[in-house]
C-alpha cells in the first residue's frame, strides 16, 4: 500500500442547529444561545494546523462542511475557513467543496457569500414537499421555504445542488412519495439523496417509534422513486445517490471507495494509511466546548487513535464499496487496504455462490438481489468486534 496513491479528503463539522430532528443520530446540539463562531472557526483550523504535516504531500481532492446546520454559520467564518485549509494544505484547484444547508435557516446573501468563498456544491436537506410529512420529521421549514432554498442556490450561481428526499416516512404513501420525487426533478438539480428513513439508536424515534410503511411499501416507495429517476435520466451510482451527467458527489465517492480524509470539529472521524503502519481510525470529542477547549490551549492533546485489524479492514472496505452499483476492482481493493485480492475472494466464496455478489473483469459487485439485501449481507461479513461504519452527509 502506498499512502501518497490513496485520495484524500477532509470532513469539517459544524455541530450546530436550530432544533433537533427526532431522527437524527449525527452529533448536534440545538442552538440556545449565541453561537461561538469565532473560536469554533479558530478550533477548526488549529485542528488542521496540527495534523497538515501528517499528509503533507497528498493533496486534498474535497472537503465537505456538514452538520448540524453549517449554514448557521456566517459566508465569512465559511472563507476564513476554506482560506486556511488553502494556505494548510494541498488544497486541489478544482476541489469539490460542500457545505449542507438546511432551508429553514437559508439566506440569499450568506448562499452568495459561501459561493463567492469558493464553495462550488451546495447540499439541501428538503426531506419532503409534504407539509405534514415535514412536521411528522420536525423539520423547521415547510414545502414553499425548501423550494425558494432550491432557487436561491441558483441564484447565488450553484450548479452543483444536492437534494435531500427521504421515503418511508412516517404514514407515508406511495402517491405521497412519488409527489415528492416529481417536485424535486421539476426543480432541476444535478444531484439528489433519496434514502430511506431509519430509526437509528440514541434518537427520539428508535424510543418513541413512529408508524411508517411495511417492508413492501417501502420497498414499492424505494422502486418506484429509482424507476422515475431512471426514466428523467438520473443516474444511480450508488445506493441512495442519483446524479446528473458529471455530477456524482466526489466526496463521497472517496468514502465508498475507501479513501482516506482528515477530520476536523466536535465528534469529527478520520481514517489515515501509513506505508509503515496501516491504517489508522481517530475521533474528536464529541462535546463542542470540550473540543475547542483542547484544541485550542492543550497543545500536546491529540485524539485517541487505533489501528484497524485486517477482519476490520476487509469489513468496512465492503461496507462501502458494495454501496456502488458498479462494485470495485481488485486493484481498489489492494491499494487501500494493504491487502491481497485472493483473502478477499476466499471470504465471499459463499455469497458468489449463492448469486448476492458477482464477478465481473477485474472485480465484484452486488447481483440485484444482493444489492435489494445489502444490510442483511453485510451482517454476515461482520468480524468479531463490529467496525464503524464510514459517516456520509
Amino acid at each position: 500500500m502506498q499512502a501518497t496513491e490513496i485520495p484524500l479528503s477532509l470532513y469539517v463539522h459544524i455541530p450546530w442547529c436550530v432544533k433537533k430532528c427526532p431522527y437524527c443520530d449525527f452529533n448536534s446540539h440545538e442552538k440556545r444561545s449565541a453561537l461561538p463562531e469565532v473560536r469554533y472557526v479558530d478550533a477548526l483550523i488549529a485542528d488542521l494546523k496540527r495534523q497538515a504535516d501528517g499528509v503533507a504531500g497528498r493533496g486534498i481532492g474535497s472537503v465537505y462542511i456538514g452538520g448540524g446546520t453549517p449554514s448557521l454559520f456566517s459566508a465569512r467564518s465559511i472563507e476564513r475557513l476554506l482560506d486556511a485549509v488553502a494556505r494548510e494544505t494541498g488544497l486541489a484547484k478544482d476541489a469539490e467543496i460542500t457545505v449542507e444547508a438546511n432551508p429553514g435557516t437559508f439566506d440569499q446573501q450568506n448562499f452568495a457569500g459561501f459561493r463567492s468563498a469558493g464553495v462550488n456544491r451546495i447540499s439541501i436537506g428538503v426531506q419532503s414537499f409534504d407539509d405534514a410529512l415535514l412536521r411528522a420529521l420536525g423539520r423547521i421549514h415547510d414545502a414553499n421555504t425548501a423550494r425558494q432554498a432550491v432557487l436561491a442556490a441558483k441564484q447565488a450561481h450553484f450548479e452543483n445542488i444536492n437534494i435531500d428526499v427521504m421515503y418511508a416516512l412516517p404514514g407515508q404513501t406511495l402517491k405521497q412519495a412519488r409527489r415528492d420525487v416529481e417536485q424535486a426533478i421539476a426543480l432541476t438539480p444535478s444531484h439528489i439523496s433519496y434514502y430511506q428513513l431509519t430509526l437509528e439508536p440514541h434518537t427520539h424515534f428508535y424510543r418513541h417509534p413512529p408508524t411508517l410503511p411495511d417492508g413492501e411499501l417501502g420497498w414499492a416507495i424505494q422502486q418506484q422513486g429509482t424507476n422515475l429517476l431512471m426514466l428523467h435520466g438520473w443516474q444511480q451510482y450508488e445506493i441512495s445517490a442519483y446524479a446528473k451527467d458529471q455530477f456524482r458527489c466526489i466526496h463521497n465517492m472517496n468514502y465508498w471507495r475507501f479513501g482516506d480524509y482528515l477530520g476536523i470539529g466536535a465528534g469529527a472521524h478520520q481514517k489515515i494509511s501509513s506505508d509503515k503502519t496501516g491504517v489508522w481510525r481517530s475521533e474528536k470529542p464529541r462535546n463542542p466546548l470540550q473540543y475547542m477547549e483542547q484544541v485550542l490551549n492543550d497543545p500536546l492533546a491529540g485524539p485517541a487513535c487505533r489501528p484497524l485489524s485486517d477482519d476490520e479492514l476487509v469489513f468496512e472496505f465492503l461496507l462501502n464499496a458494495l454501496r456502488m452499483k458498479s462494485g470495485f476492482t481488485w486493484q481498489l481493493f489492494e491499494c487501500n487496504t494493504g491487502l491481497s485480492f485472493g483473502q478477499l475472494a476466499t471470504k465471499l466464496q459463499g455469497l458468489i455462490q449463492e448469486g448476492l455478489i458477482v464477478r465481473q473483469d477485474g472485480g465484484l459487485r452486488c447481483s440485484e438481489t444482493g444489492y435489494r439485501y445489502l444490510d442483511g449481507l453485510l451482517l454476515r461479513l461482520l468480524p468479531e468486534a463490529p467496525a464503524t461504519p464510514l459517516g456520509t452527509q
